[in-house]
């Protein structure tokens, strides 16, 4: 009688997961939108900042990451502290560079209305911890965290 009423009533999944957060379909069916770091939270230098500053963004706001952005908040690549390291390894003097001659210029990015098992699983994918979350235009909206996805218990 229930699934027959469930049916009727055109009660589905997702309206079963809104009602149940916490349980493991409500995880499951959790979005990005969600769970993600937005607005001052979201480490975001220009294309033109210096290296020094956009260590010390990535430092602030402990992501492991910044976004690298171009007019109107407009991604054009992201920094990550393994970038760091691997220039570090190949460059004499990365202070003397920008943002925007150190970055990554095609960086995963996802949208905020993507399943977050979706994101865990481009992640575990590529071995990031850290995903854009940008519009269809390319605008940054937030960033997602492995860690966000952990306390979540998401697996």
């Amino acid at each position: 009688m229930a699934i027959a009423l469930s049916e009727r009533k055109g009660f589905n999944t997702e309206d079963f997961a809104s009602l149940h957060p916490g349980g493991k379909l409500g995880k499951r069916l959790m979005r990005v939108e969600n769970l993600m770091h937005t607005g001052d939270q979201v480490p975001r230098v220009d294309v033109n900042t210096p290296m020094r500053d956009v260590i010390y963004e990535i430092s602030r706001k402990g992501l492991g990451m910044t976004c690298v952005v171009k007019e109107e908040g407009i991604i054009a690549g992201i920094i990550t502290d393994g970038d760091l390291r691997r220039l570090l390894q190949r460059e004499e003097n990365i202070l003397i560079k920008t943002a925007g001659e150190c970055m990554n210029p095609h960086p995963r990015m996802i949208d905020r209305g993507a399943l977050a098992v979706t994101a865990l699983q481009i992640m575990e994918e590529r071995k990031i911890t850290s995903l854009p979350v940008a519009s269809e235009t390319g605008k940054i909206e937030g960033v997602l965290h492995l860690h966000d996805l952990w306390e979540m218990q998401m697996f």
